[in-house]
Formats: C-alpha cells, structure tokens, sequence
C-alpha cells in the first residue's frame, strides 16, 4: 500500500518496494493514462500528477489519488513512473521538488537520447534517488499487453526488485545492462528504423496515389515487403559484424542504378522526392568513396564516420 514515511535509500528499499502494490504516475498524456489505467487494472493504488489537472479526472473516477502538488506526489511511493515529453520536461517537473526524491525509484519513461539519460540517472543520485531508464516499444494502446514490452538500463539489483511492478507497464521488461543510456538507446534505436520505414510507406502510398491507387491496393505488397526484411536483417548483420562488404551477392553500384529508378518515378509521378534524393545522395556518397564494387551494406562505414566521406 502507499507509504509517505521517508525511506533510507532507494537500494535499501529495493527488496521490499516491489512488494507493494501502489505506484506514482508523473505525467498524463496518452502514455502516462495508459500506464495509470493498466495500474488500476491491476489493482494497484495509484497516485498521479500532471500539470493540467483535468486529464486525470477519469482515473480519479477509477480511484486513482491526485496528488495536489509534486512533492507529494513523489512522496505518495518509492516507485515514481515518469511519461514526460523529455528529460528537460523531467527537469522542469521535478527540480521544484527535489527535497521529496530521496529514497525514491524513478522510473524515467520519457523519451530522450542515452546521453541525457545518463546525465539524468547523475542528477537523480544526487539529489538521493535512483533511476532506471525505460524505453517503450510501443503506442499507448500497447500498454498493459502482455506481449508488449519495454527496454530498461541502470542498477540490476533495483529492476530485479521491482521487475513484477514494472511488468505491469508492459508484460516484457527487457533489461540491458547496468549504463543507464542503453535502454534510451536501444530505443533510439527503434525509432530510427520505425520512423525512415514509416517514411518510405508514406512515399510508396504517394506514388501509388499517383498512380490512381489507394493505400488499400497496394496493402498486401507493403506487407510483403516488409515482411521480407528480418531475412536481410540476418543475413547482413553476420557479415557486418566480420567487416565483409564484398560484393559477391549485390554491388553498390548497382543498388544506385536501382535507387536512381525510384527517385526518377517519383519524380515523374509529381510527388514529393526529398526522401528518395536522400537516399540516391547517400549511395552516390559510398561510390565517390570507393565502394562501386562492394556490397551496399558498406555505406555502413560512411555512416559511422558522421557523413565525412
């Protein structure tokens, strides 16, 4: 049950926390409502904050508590979950309450680079708490699933306490090791793949537009697609990992034939052709470097080198 006796530290309680059935949910947008109701699902007490009052108006009607301001919000619980924009918003949040953090699990669920979660973890040791970095790998609607799940980075002692709590949040808590900005990164991660190949669906619906078809016609071949991906994601990645670019099953010089004939439909299409131009550029970088005969996986190396060619 909830607790407002302060704590020694957050390790010290890490053993007996877990066991409670009671959480903080700092931050109700889409996200942090989501991970609330899961909570209630679950029969947990739940205290939330969040600057606009009004959006916890249906979890109070669950039986959430709303706390009146942070500092009691994070005194309501040793395990504080965070869904904020980003860590500045974290800042912002949290620096007018930073003599209530002492003791407390922070669990930083807000999006933001492994960098600045790292620097994040610093500041929440020194103001007396613990964070653990978290990552989720999917939408609100995902929330509380048991085959969704979450990325967590930082002390190995504090998740495995609370793992059962976490659970909740989604039913895959994945940990990544004691670095604090690997579970920001393995989300960044995510993200780079998710957003370029959401970009490339839209850029396919464009042409098909185009073309005089709908987003329904061409669903199957998109599916297929993609589908067809974790092949090449297996089969690279080992060569990869050994440095081999040969060219013996693709050239880089004819995969820029190939992107040269999607910017040149697009564009006598009408549609907009930023995304692939960027493509063709980034395969004309890898030629200019040398790469004509070597496998298109060596842009890899153009790509570590921060666009120096």
């Amino acid at each position: 049950m909830s607790t407002n006796a302060h704590p020694g530290t957050a390790t010290e309680t890490a053993g007996t926390v877990a066991e409670r059935r009671s959480v903080t949910v700092i931050g109700l947008g889409p996200m942090g409502r989501a991970m609330a109701d899961a909570y209630l699902d679950r029969g947990y007490e739940v205290t939330v904050w969040n600057r606009t009052a009004s959006r916890a108006d249906a979890l109070v009607a669950r039986g959430a508590t709303l706390a009146p301001d942070v500092a009691r919000a994070l005194t309501a619980n040793d395990l504080v979950i965070l869904s904020l924009t980003d860590y500045e918003a974290m800042y912002a949040v949290l620096e007018p309450a930073t003599s209530a953090l002492a003791g407390r699990v922070l669990v930083n669920l807000s999006s933001d680079t492994p960098d600045k979660a790292r620097a994040a973890a610093r500041w929440a040791a020194d103001h007396g708490a613990v964070q653990l970095t978290g990552g989720v790998t999917v939408p609100p609607s995902g929330i509380g699933r048991p085959e969704s799940s979450t990325f967590y980075s930082g002390p190995r002692e504090v998740f495995d306490a609370h793992r059962p709590v976490l659970e909740v949040v989604t039913g895959k808590a994945d940990y990544r090791g004691e670095d604090p900005g690997l579970a920001a990164l393995y989300y960044q991660m995510g993200m780079v793949m998710f957003w370029t190949s959401m970009l490339g669906y839209w850029q396919a619906i464009a042409l098909a537009d185009a073309n005089g078809l709908a987003a329904s016609d061409i669903l199957g071949h998109a599916v297929e697609t993609a589908n067809s991906l974790p092949g090449f994601f297996t089969f690279y990645a080992e060569r990869i990992d050994a440095g081999a670019h040969q060219g013996d099953v693709d050239r880089l010089a004819m995969g820029l034939a190939s992107v040269e004939h999607v910017l040149h439909t697009n564009a006598d299409a009408g549609v907009d052709t930023a995304l692939p131009a960027a493509v063709v550029e980034i395969f004309r970088r890898g030629i200019k470097a040398g790469h004509g005969a070597d496998s298109f996986s060596s842009l890899l190396e153009l790509m570590k080198k921060g666009g120096e060619s």
